[in-house]
């Protein structure tokens, strides 16, 4: 069991059954020069921090997380579980500011 701990809250990925990918979520990826399968890397890489993103969790529960692929581009994704899967709603490269938490995030661990 991997439980990923952060400043705001734990998470098992470990009882996920992989991604739900789409038409739609792949096209907004994309928009951003994301491939689905750097999302992918995000979410086996460590570190990882993850958080609530209660502004946009009206109709289900929306996460965040800042991580990085194999060839360690830096990423804010925000993805939501349906149905035993992680569905990414939104990934493009780290600002700035999430930079410096990232960074924050790998000297704690």
């Amino acid at each position: 069991m991997v439980w990923l701990n952060t400043l705001i809250m734990s998470f098992d990925f470990s009882k996920l059954e992989g991604f739900d990918w789409d038409k739609g979520n792949l096209e907004h990826i994309k928009s951003h020069h994301v491939d689905y399968r750097e999302c992918e890397e995000v979410f086996v890489n460590r570190p990882l921090r993850v958080n609530e993103d209660k502004k946009h969790s009206r109709t289900e529960q929306r996460l965040q997380v800042l991580g990085r692929t194999n060839n360690h581009r830096l990423f804010f994704i925000t993805f939501t579980i349906r149905k035993n899967k992680i569905r990414v709603v939104s990934a493009r490269d780290q600002n700035k500011k999430e930079r410096r938490e990232y960074e924050e995030t790998k000297s704690n661990t």
